[in-house]
């Protein structure tokens, strides 16, 4: 019963990642307004609009579940089924004509993170999973990479700046000095890429649970790992990062040393 509600939601869910993320489209690379929230991060219409509108649509669906919002917040905390949305993953990218944004959809049951969806519209490109049934990215099965030393591996990072503002800097480039290669394509992109094996470490120091939700259940079905730094599988770590079951142990040796 529990596959089948998994399946279920699993495609309502591509359905709304799909729908909105085409709908910030229409805003991409134009001259929108940028406002700046409590926490100092930017937020768009484009933001607000999505989300407004896979609220209304998960409401009409399915009234009983609960849903956590970057925008808008939570409602039914106490579902037993709870879709946690960020509808502009990246918003930054967004503003500044950066096509690597995504909409990012994760869903728990019994607060266990069962599906996620990572939807990069300027790109086309969807990754996603249900636990148990694997993950798959265009349609595809995917995988992460069975890369299994740093020096030929794949760093990815959101942005130096941010990784230095909470003191992790001297790991990370402890770390940077040992890989192959570093690039910062970022946020839940840079999941994704890990989770297709076209990367093999994604570092991300500081991540909301609507930025984390999609990659546990994504990263574990493509064979891989998502943890916080301190060597837990969860999305309410406050960081975390993606890679094959073989690097996770080498990127935990340099990043958890100060924790």
């Amino acid at each position: 019963m529990k596959s089948t509600i998994k399946e279920e939601i699993l495609q309502f869910g591509i359905y709304l990642a799909r729908t909105a993320g085409k709908k910030t489209l229409e805003m991409f690379n134009k001259d929108i307004e940028v406002i700046s929230k409590d926490d100092d991060s930017p937020v768009t219409a484009a933001d607000r609009m999505a989300e407004t509108w896979m609220r209304e649509q998960i409401e009409k669906k399915y009234p009983d579940h609960g849903i956590i919002g970057e925008e808008f917040g939570t409602s039914g905390e106490n579902k037993t089924i709870k879709w946690i949305l960020d509808p502009i993953d990246g918003t930054r990218s967004f503003i500044h004509g950066v096509p690597l944004y995504t909409t990012l959809i994760g869903v728990t049951i019994d607060d266990e993170p069962e599906v996620g969806i990572i939807y990069a519209p300027a790109t086309d490109e969807l990754c996603e999973a249900a636990t148990g049934m694997g993950a798959r990215y265009n349609g595809r099965p995917c995988r992460v990479s069975n890369t299994d030393t740093l020096t030929k591996a794949s760093l990815l990072s959101t942005d130096i700046t941010t990784i230095r503002e909470e003191g992790m800097f001297d790991d990370f480039s402890h770390l940077l000095d040992q890989v192959k290669l570093h690039r910062t394509w970022g946020d839940a992109y840079g999941h994704m890429m890990v989770a297709t094996g076209k990367a093999d470490i994604m570092f991300d120091p500081v991540l909301n649970v609507w930025d984390a939700a999609p990659l546990l259940p994504i990263l574990h079905e493509a064979g891989g790992v998502f943890l916080d730094l301190k060597g837990n599988a969860t999305i309410n770590g406050g960081n975390g990062f993606s890679s094959n079951e073989i690097l996770a142990k080498t990127v935990l040796s340099y990043m958890s040393s100060d924790l």
